[in-house]
């Protein structure tokens, strides 16, 4: 499904990528690791069109979509779940959601009432401005929006980040049952354990190259990859 072969990528002239190759399948959870600062944003961000990559190739579905601009890639189905959240502060709840809908590839599995239904939070405060949502809350409209967009692939910046564990726990079982909806995901966040529990395959950056890469029964029983790699 979505296949990045020797990226690199930078800001102005200081390069912070290397030749960095991942995967992800139909079906599959993938996650991107590693401490801060070694690149796992701005991978996403050159898979996204943010940023415009150096070198390598980024795919999608077979076709070659490197450097295209951001909406291509979300016509294409990558839906975006971005670091800090960016959702519209001034809109309600409902009006975030509305505001991504789209259904290109068929009849819509995620619809306004099915987001309610899987994420029942957000029918609560449907009628609040974003602004007014706590950062779980925010981050739960940040999925829902994703999926209103009704994506093959969904990739989730910092899915965790900033959250307190009872929210985490929220997060990480909704992404246990988007895997099992047979949903793909690349979802990047530094909680390995919970990650280790619902994602297929872990990719680990260091300096902005891919490290290690493995199974979760591998990254379970390589202490040395956390200790080296991860700090944990």
């Amino acid at each position: 499904m979505l296949t990045v072969e020797n990226l690199d990528a930078g800001y102005g002239e200081a390069q912070i990528l290397f030749g960095v190759d991942l995967a992800v399948g139909a079906g599959e959870v993938v996650t991107l690791l590693g401490r801060n600062g070694m690149g796992k944003t701005t991978t996403v961000r050159a898979i996204m069109g943010l940023i415009r990559p150096r070198a390598g190739r980024v795919s999608f579905g077979g076709v070659d979509l490197t450097g295209s601009a951001p909406f291509r890639l979300a016509q294409a189905g990558i839906g975006l779940v971005p670091e800090g959240r960016q959702i519209f502060p001034t809109l309600s709840v409902e009006e975030n959601l509305i505001a991504t809908a789209a259904s290109r590839f068929g009849p819509a599995r995620w619809t306004l009432g099915r987001v309610y239904a899987f994420l029942p939070r957000l029918k609560e405060r449907k009628a609040n401005r974003g602004n007014q949502l706590s950062g779980g809350e925010q981050q739960m409209l940040a999925i829902g929006r994703a999926l209103m967009t009704n994506p093959k692939l969904v990739i989730l910046d910092e899915a965790t980040e900033g959250l307190a564990p009872i929210i985490r726990q929220e997060i990480w079982s909704c992404l246990a049952a988007l895997k099992a909806e047979g949903e793909s995901i690349l979802v990047i966040d530094k909680n390995v354990d919970a990650l280790a529990r619902i994602a297929d395959r872990h990719v680990v950056l260091e300096k902005g190259r891919v490290a290690w890469r493995g199974s979760s029964d591998d990254l379970r029983s390589d202490s040395a990859v956390k200790d080296r790699f991860l700090h944990l």
